[in-house]
């Protein structure tokens, strides 16, 4: 079947469809992940957004259950050079393209992913839509052009959970998958908000010795508090942090009373509870392969990485100083408060998918969490 991405500036992509059949509008952004990508579908950070997958051949290892970062996908497209349907991996139980079908999103391959990848880097993200019923250039454009911008938009609150809920999984090891932490094990008390929180963090935290309880976005920080926790967490997420101001107010009543570790959407939404600003950068960072230095040790580290917006360091100067950087865009990976314990990062140190550099960072909060009880 056919399919056509447009684009919010008028360029157009013929291709062929797989996964569900219709039509998908979202943010066109790209990946430069080579694995992953069944952690990059259900990452809830791309709620709202068409991904591109620069490494050509998708679909190879087929789907499994244990993989997955939450429990449904939340990008609204997925585009690809070359789909293989043929797939061989030990764990799969399903092809990628059954597994979009199942969860009505729209795929399409066949098209130039390098062109449409360098028209992103030279042109900037934007809103595009896919289309496998409609193939009128014109009406694709006008109908793509109505889409709101992600600048502005609050997407954490469609992702979060409801209530608060215990978790105790820890990391995934051979021969045993994911195991079930014993209570002993857990010594630290912490309260991870869940912007959009992906279950690999979680298991990160859980494996360093935390005892989480994971709560919705807009619970109150003075019930929180009356949890009696070590420390908070602030997790991933999809969107514009400035619009969620009453989350943002609610962050800065945690600020001198309890270790605060903040990671992507957490990270932004903490420089803002600080009195800082962010901007939304002109084609994001996506993918495993991302070098950043920690200034602090002169390290290296791979990371992986998915935003869209970057937090002002400059805003911070009189709270906060520069701890990470990306080496290849020099924008703000990570930040540390110059008095109170408190620091994040813009990259994922769970590594779902990317390398195991950053890893270090769940213990380093846990250092602080007993530096502070």
């Amino acid at each position: 079947m056919k399919a056509v991405l447009a684009l919010a500036d008028g360029r157009i992509f013929k291709g062929r469809s797989f996964g569900a059949s219709g039509e998908a509008t979202g943010e066109v952004v790209f990946n430069t992940a080579m694995t992953g990508y069944q952690e990059v579908l259900t990452d809830p950070s791309y709620k709202g957004q068409m991904v591109t997958m620069t490494y050509t051949q998708v679909g190879n290892t087929g789907i499994n259950p244990e993989d997955i970062e939450s429990n449904q996908l939340y990008l609204s497209g997925f585009i690809v050079k070359e789909y293989h349907d043929c797939y061989s991996n030990w764990r799969a139980t399903m092809s990628l393209d059954a597994y979009l079908k199942e969860n009505g999103v729209v795929g399409i391959q066949g098209l130039d992913t390098r062109a449409l990848t360098r028209h992103l880097r030279d042109k900037g993200a934007q809103n595009g839509i896919i289309s496998t019923v409609d193939f009128d250039p014109e009406s694709l454009v006008r109908k793509v052009r109505s889409i709101p911008s992600m600048a502005g938009l609050d997407l954490a609150s469609g992702v979060s959970c409801d209530k608060p809920y215990h978790w105790s999984e820890a990391l995934w090891e051979l021969g045993e998958g994911y195991r079930q932490s014993a209570a002993k094990d857990l010594k630290y008390k912490v309260v991870a908000y869940d912007f959009g929180i992906k279950f690999n963090i979680l298991r990160c935290l859980v494996s360093a010795g935390c005892d989480v309880t994971v709560v919705p976005a807009t619970f109150p920080a003075e019930e929180a508090l009356a949890m009696a926790p070590d420390g908070i967490f602030l997790s991933n997420g999809p969107g514009d942090p400035e619009p969620m101001h009453a989350v943002i107010e609610n962050i800065r009543k945690f600020v001198g009373k309890k270790p605060i570790f903040g990671i992507c959407l957490g990270h932004q939404l903490l420089g803002l509870a600080l009195g800082g600003r962010t901007v939304k950068l002109k084609f994001g960072n996506h993918g495993s392969n991302l070098p950043v230095m920690d200034l602090a040790t002169g390290k290296v580290e791979i990371t992986a990485q998915n935003h869209g917006f970057s937090v002002d360091i400059v805003s911070l100067a009189h709270a906060c100083e520069l701890a990470h950087e990306n080496l290849n865009d020099q924008t703000v990976e990570g930040m540390r408060h110059k008095e109170l314990p408190i620091f994040s990062v813009q990259h994922h140190p769970e590594a779902s998918p990317g390398p195991h550099d950053s890893h270090y960072l769940f213990g380093r909060f846990v250092e602080m969490m007993e530096k502070n009880r």
